[in-house]
């Protein structure tokens, strides 16, 4: 078994039997390779970001927090390289920028060999010119949309018009290399979009949004055509069938 099947493999051992940890020794012998190995291969795991955990004492061993994880996805070579590519291309301005580096981070260290070297060689060509972002401001817009939270912004619009606003975020839209907050405004009681760049200022509260339908906000604006990334059709549930 070479090295990024066995990585695959250990977290898929640590997640079966979670919350239980499993003791170096039990893993070298069910992989037939050293304890020396195993803590190297549980070192890297740790410092690709996998939430695996040593925990000292009698009865203890490594663990893993398996709502922390999902199971591994075996990518091809071409796979791996097109996602590390696509994830080295996201620029400061991205939202879940921070993640999206995190993540070609993993998949970068899960290769070896040839493909590793490709992927990287690959990755070294794409390049992007800076753009202004406010990290405070994009980290705000996540939580907000990821908690389904009413966020406050000070907002400038095209013509220079500053304004604070109470909205409830129904989601992201990107165009011309732009990223807009697309919401219910409590202040124009309409739907907007809001340009991240264009954010002063952004904070999620603790009061719960009203759920939004996204394609509805959209209509009767430049966006009305907007469509979903291919690749996440077949993530959409299928419609329910009628009584």
């Amino acid at each position: 078994m070479n090295r990024t099947a066995r990585l695959y493999a250990l977290v898929e051992d640590l997640r079966a039997v979670a919350p239980r940890p499993l003791t170096v020794a039990a893993l070298a012998t069910r992989f037939e390779i050293s304890t020396r190995t195993v803590q190297r291969d549980l070192q890297t795991l740790l410092e690709t970001g996998v939430p695996v955990r040593s925990i000292p004492g009698r009865g203890g061993g490594w663990s893993i927090d398996p709502e922390m994880t999902l199971p591994p996805i075996r990518l091809t070579a071409d796979e791996a390289s097109a996602l590390i590519t696509a994830l080295a291309a996201a620029d400061a301005s991205t939202p879940y920028v921070g993640a999206a580096r995190t993540a070609a981070q993993k998949i970068a260290a899960s290769m070896t060999g040839p493909a590793s070297a490709a992927a990287q060689e690959l990755a070294a060509r794409i390049v992007t010119l800076p753009t202004r972002s406010d990290c405070e401001v994009r980290t705000a817009v996540e939580q907000a949309l990821a908690n389904n939270l009413v966020l406050r912004l000070s907002y400038t619009d095209a013509a220079g018009h500053e304004s604070d606003r109470v909205v409830e975020p129904a989601g992201l839209l990107t165009a011309d290399g732009r990223w807009y907050l697309i919401a219910w405004c409590r202040t124009r009681r309409a739907g907007r979009g809001f340009r991240l760049d264009r954010i002063a200022a952004a904070a999620p509260t603790s009061e719960q949004a009203q759920p939004h339908n996204l394609t509805e906000l959209l209509l009767g604006s430049a966006a009305v055509g907007a469509v979903r990334p291919t690749a996440l059709t077949s993530l959409r549930p299928p419609p329910r069938e009628s009584d």
